[in-house]
C-alpha cells in the first residue's frame, strides 16, 4: 500500500502557499494608491519618486506602498545607486484572475436568472 501522507502534506502546503499569495495580492490591491501605482507601472519601469509624484507623498510613504506591492510579488525593485526602479510583475495578477474566474460562473448564472426574470416581467407588461 502506498503512503499518501507525504503527498497530502505537500498538497496542503501548496494550497496554503497559494492562499497566502492571494491574500497578499488582494491586500495590495485593496488600496487605491497601490492600484494607481500598478497602473502607472503597466506602461513601464518607474522610480519610486515617479510613483509618488501624482499623490504628493514622501519617498518614505511611497516606499511603504512599494514594499506591500513587492511582498505580494506584484512588482520587482531594482536598485542602482540611490535610485530605486520598480517594474510590474503580472504573474500574481494572473493567479488572482484565475481565482476570480472560478466564481464568475456563479455570478453569471445569477445575472442570467435576473435578466430572464426582468425580460419575463417586461413581456408580461407588454401583454397587458
Amino acid at each position: 500500500m502506498v503512503d499518501k501522507q507525504p503527498f497530502t502534506f505537500y498538497l496542503n502546503h501548496m494550497v496554503e502557499q497559494q492562499t497566502i499569495t492571494l491574500d497578499r495580492v488582494f491586500h495590495a490591491l485593496a488600496d487605491p494608491t497601490r492600484r494607481a501605482m500598478l497602473k502607472n507601472l503597466a506602461s513601464g519601469e518607474r522610480k519610486i519618486g515617479e510613483l509618488a509624484s501624482p499623490f504628493s507623498m514622501s519617498f518614505a510613504a511611497a516606499s511603504k506602498h512599494v514594499r506591500v506591492l513587492e511582498q505580494a510579488g506584484l512588482i520587482h525593485r531594482r536598485v542602482e545607486g540611490r535610485a530605486h526602479f520598480c517594474q510590474l510583475n503580472p504573474d500574481p495578477l494572473a493567479a488572482a484572475d484565475e481565482w476570480l474566474r472560478f466564481y464568475e460562473s456563479f455570478w453569471s448564472k445569477r445575472l442570467d436568472a435576473l435578466e430572464a426574470a426582468l425580460n419575463a416581467e417586461d413581456r408580461e407588461h407588454d401583454i397587458k
